[in-house]
């Protein structure tokens, strides 16, 4: 394929985030979410949605130093109460069919290395449940995407090289392609079939195993796969992740045993974990050890009864870009989709079949997860064996990290 000029990356780049994550439709909303480090970015999505036909675009400004006075400065109480506005606003926009973009990309990473953890780790309970209701349940067409900036090319290459990080970002996210639209239209495809082979199977449980790994997790009856993106509820395609390499599907939170060694290093509360190993017992966390930052994940984990069950279990095998661009990117969003990773916490309720017409409280029964935290922690790469096993027996899905299912 022809090379793709450095300055044509962020054009690319907002076209997509517009075009294939939110697939923005003209007269809807748009509400971003961005640094005040991701200016530049952040105005190229804009121009790209008031384009698309937006009907209007806010942006939500971040900037990590004000937060960090914030959790240096304020009380646990002020860091958790709810403001009514913020959960009205919320159901307003969902009401409204609006669409939701994230830029992440961290500027400063270890900026909060110093905040209390329990303090990093708060947040409005019923504001995050409002937004998670609406973009879980599919009433907001939503996606995450991370945009490059000199703090973030400092943590992955030890200098603020964005060009250098632009270039990495561009092979993850498929810019360098003569469409990159029509790339991740594919990939999707592709992604869908691989979910659509696994629901074909009925599988009662999946068992992640390598060197540092072993972990039986247990599935639902009708527990579906899905990979690729999916639609809204007026049946419009978006996509949540942009790069996106995984199937996955939300377990039985009953039923996780074992132990789990991170092969990536992951943020949580805006303190970096390093070495994190993580044991099971009857679908509970029920130990916790890391090199660094074990308190900030064992903080998270007391956020509420749902955070120590698992929500989320994933399937990426080395055919992955992530994975092919061989790079540790420090940002969740790219390194779980560079290997097999679980999450702690909120389930996804389109996980199994009927489960968006259920209750929350029927959900839970059936044995789906429900918490405020989602957490992704990847555990794959090379050695990584997964197999499932169902009414035809066992069956080999990824075999030292490659893609065997169907092969």
């Amino acid at each position: 394929m022809a090379a793709v000029p450095a300055s044509d990356y962020l054009e690319r780049f907002a076209d997509l985030v517009v075009r294939a994550g939110v697939n923005v439709q003209p007269g809807c909303g748009v509400l971003l979410g961005a640094d005040i480090a991701h200016l530049e970015i952040a105005r190229a999505v804009v121009e790209r949605a008031y384009a698309a036909g937006a009907a209007w675009v806010e942006v939500d400004w971040s900037d990590g130093p004000i937060r960090h006075s914030r959790l240096t400065h304020a009380s646990l109480e002020s860091l958790t109460r709810p403001r009514p506005w913020a959960i009205e606003r919320t159901r307003e926009w969902a009401a409204g069919d609006g669409v939701a973009i994230r830029l992440t990309g961290d500027p400063d990473p270890h900026l909060f290395d110093d905040v209390d953890p329990a303090k990093a780790a708060a947040f409005p309970v019923e504001e995050a449940k409002a937004f998670q209701e609406a973009l879980l349940g599919r009433q907001l067409r939503w996606t995450i995407v991370a945009a490059p900036n000199p703090g973030w090319a400092r943590e992955v290459f030890g200098e603020p090289d964005v060009e250098r990080l632009w270039a990495a970002v561009a092979t993850a996210m498929r810019l360098d392609e003569p469409d990159p639209v029509a790339a991740w239209r594919q990939r999707a495809a592709e992604l869908d079939a691989r979910g659509r082979a696994l629901n074909a199977l009925d599988l009662a449980e999946v068992h992640y195993r390598s060197a540092d790994t072993d972990l039986t997790v247990g599935l639902m009856p009708d527990s579906r796969w899905t990979g690729g993106g999916g639609n809204d509820r007026n049946g419009v395609p978006y996509m949540p992740n942009i790069p996106t390499e995984e199937v996955f599907t939300s377990p039985d939170r009953r039923r996780a045993d074992g132990t789990i060694s991170l092969t990536k290093p992951v943020i949580v509360s805006g303190q970096v974990v390093e070495g994190l190993r993580v044991t099971f017992s009857g679908g509970r966390i029920a130990e916790v050890t890391a090199a660094a930052g074990a308190e900030a994940v064992r903080a998270q984990l007391d956020t509420d009864e749902g955070a120590r069950s698992l929500g989320e279990v994933s399937l990426v095998d080395r055919d992955s870009r992530i994975a092919r661009a061989g790079i540790l990117f420090h940002d969740t969003l790219f390194d779980e989709n560079a290997a097999c990773h679980v999450a702690w916490g909120q389930s996804f309720p389109f996980a199994v079949a009927g489960g968006l017409e259920m209750s929350d409280e029927q959900r839970y029964e059936y044995g789906l997860n429900r918490s405020t935290v989602h957490t992704d922690v990847v555990i794959g790469g090379a050695g990584m064996t997964v197999t499932g096993t169902g009414p035809k027996g066992t069956v080999d899905i990824i075999r030292d990290d490659e893609w065997v299912l169907g092969a």
